[in-house]
């Protein structure tokens, strides 16, 4: 028998409590567990800002990598074009408009590819040397003569250039490095403005 008995009403709060107590216990466990199922419904944001900025890069690209090509001669819109890497010379042709009535389509190789700052020089028909194999004998493609990289015995072909000429060019360009332009020419003794004109369309840089 207890040493402090309890009297009924102290007996029915004890009991009221202890239940308070059962339930709260109860009423925690079920938030707990309703807690943790709820956590892998948890879905991770999405950034559409990333892969913006990775379209974006992927566009910048192709930017980047385009060459600038200078089409002179008989084009429609001679100048400055822009190209995507990997283009050829008709691709530049198109972007200058095309070409004229008067030009020399086989004096062209519309597939060779172009590099960034080329010059591409379309003659007109009837022009001294239009038609003709551009440098080498032994019938090489036809085109304009590179003086960058043409011998001197494919520069005599020139009209206006003799072979001592011809080996002037050479040399100068053995101690100087490839010409960057047409207008280089100047430098070379004997070869003024009037010889630079008509060679135009015929020899590259």
């Amino acid at each position: 028998m207890s040493a402090f008995p309890l009297s009924v009403p102290a007996r029915r709060l004890l009991a009221a409590a202890l239940l308070a107590l059962v339930v709260l216990v109860v009423a925690w466990r079920h938030v707990a567990s309703w807690g943790g199922s709820a956590a892998p419904l948890r879905v991770a944001p999405v950034v559409p800002a990333a892969q913006g900025a990775g379209t974006a890069g992927a566009r910048a690209g192709p930017v980047a990598a385009r060459l600038v090509v200078d089409v002179a001669g008989a084009v429609r819109r001679p100048g400055l074009v822009r190209l995507p890497k990997g283009a050829r010379v008709s691709d530049a042709i198109a972007r200058a408009g095309g070409l004229t009535a008067h030009a020399e389509r086989d004096s062209v190789n519309l597939a060779a590819p172009v590099s960034d700052g080329q010059q591409v020089l379309v003659p007109a028909r009837g022009s001294p040397g239009s038609g003709t194999p551009g440098g080498a004998a032994g019938g090489a493609a036809s085109g304009p003569v590179s003086l960058s990289s043409a011998t001197a015995e494919q520069l005599d072909t020139l009209p206006g250039i003799g072979p001592v000429t011809a080996q002037k060019i050479v040399d100068y360009r053995a101690q100087h490095g490839s010409f960057t332009s047409v207008d280089g020419l100047d430098a070379i003794p004997g070869i003024g403005p009037a010889r630079i004109a008509e060679l135009q369309g015929l020899v590259v840089p």
